[in-house]
């Protein structure tokens, strides 16, 4: 029964504003019905021939007002206009945000509320038409008596007559307008069922869009765990290695050392045979000038070494910032890699928050 009740029922202009009800204890202030401006709709039942006013606001309607011929739009400032809705008991106030809008709201109103009474006028004559309880011809003798005055005649069948036909007019009446009445009770129960469906399928589509955005916000979460497993992975293997090499020295900073321990050795050896051989000459006093050439080519071969000394000093000074790097590199992964871990930690408890969080939804 419900879907069929939304599915004959079609919009036919949409506004956004801010939704208001006069107080109904004051019946002067106003009291906003939402919180934000929201959609407010007309709609028109096609089966029924009637014209509507919905808005809804959260999980509720805020407005369902059913128009009427006399009702009348009233534009209160350059962006405020209101109405009366006499079976809903109340005053509705829209804001729009210009001028514009609300001029076109209210041209729609006036071309609806025409609609409205020239359906009414359609609806009432179909029912007549089709209803032979409220559709009975009088007799011709009835309308000649409508047309000229009654027979004043005491006691005498004319008398009978028209105080007869009277009581048939006014049990028609009667009749007719109790029926009416039970149309518009019927018709009044029919909005209040339509609302409170309207109501549940905006409440439907929320829960269903916020099932599904929680189910992407788990696929999410469950990539980016893969992505940070991998990365903390290829971490602490680039720390295994590093700590290795920091561990033991490789084959060339090794061979690099002893050459230079060696050579520093040899050039003292050196420098000590050479101090001997000069003492030695220098106590003999003989040929001083092969002395001083021999003087000049152990201070050349001295200075070549001291040179090589040096060269061997700065690749061993490359060599301990080379190892002075590895360890500050190795130091720097390590804190990576607790920040990743970290990192970690903090996506999974929030993703063990959101599994709770979507079991719960999922329970309800």
């Amino acid at each position: 029964m419900y879907p069929s009740l939304r599915e004959r029922e079609q919009p036919i202009f949409s506004a956004r504003a801010h939704v208001f009800q006069i107080d109904p204890a004051t019946k002067r202030n106003w009291l906003p019905a939402s919180k934000h401006a929201v959609t407010v709709s007309f709609f028109y039942d096609a089966n029924r021939s009637v014209y509507r006013i919905i808005s809804v606001g959260g999980t509720k309607a805020i407005i369902n007002s059913t128009i009427t011929p006399n009702m009348t739009f009233t534009k209160t400032s350059q962006k405020f206009g209101q109405w009366a809705d006499s079976r809903a008991n109340t005053v509705y106030g829209l804001g729009f945000a210009t001028e514009q809008q609300l001029q076109q709201f209210s041209d729609q109103f006036k071309e609806v509320k025409e609609a409205a009474r020239l359906a009414r006028e359609k609806s009432q004559e179909k029912f007549e038409l089709t209803n032979p309880a409220l559709n009975i011809a009088a007799p011709q003798d009835l309308s000649e008596d409508r047309h000229s005055p009654p027979l004043l005649t005491v006691n005498g069948p004319e008398d009978k007559l028209f105080r007869s036909k009277s009581a048939d007019m006014e049990q028609l009446t009667s009749e007719k307008e109790r029926i009416k009445k039970m149309l518009s009770e019927g018709s009044i129960c029919e909005i209040n069922l339509e609302a409170e469906l309207f109501t549940l399928q905006d409440s439907n589509a929320k829960l269903v869009a916020a099932l599904h955005e929680a189910n992407t916000g788990v696929e999410e979460w469950k990539k980016q765990l893969a992505e940070y497993q991998e990365e903390t992975g290829r971490l602490r293997d680039q720390v295994a290695e590093l700590e290795a090499q920091s561990v033991r020295p490789g084959p060339s900073e090794s061979e690099t050392r002893d050459e230079l321990t060696q050579t520093l050795e040899e050039l003292e050896a050196l420098l000590k045979a050479k101090d001997e051989e000069i003492h030695n000459l220098q106590s003999k006093n003989s040929d001083i000038p092969d002395l001083e050439k021999e003087r000049e080519e152990a201070v050349q071969r001295l200075q070549d070494l001291e040179t090589r000394n040096a060269e061997l000093e700065q690749r061993v000074q490359k060599a301990e910032q080379t190892l002075a790097s590895s360890l500050e590199e190795r130091d720097r992964a390590e804190s990576e890699v607790q920040r990743v871990i970290g990192v970690l930690d903090v996506k999974i408890y929030d993703l063990n928050d959101l599994r709770q969080s979507l079991t719960k939804l999922i329970d309800k």
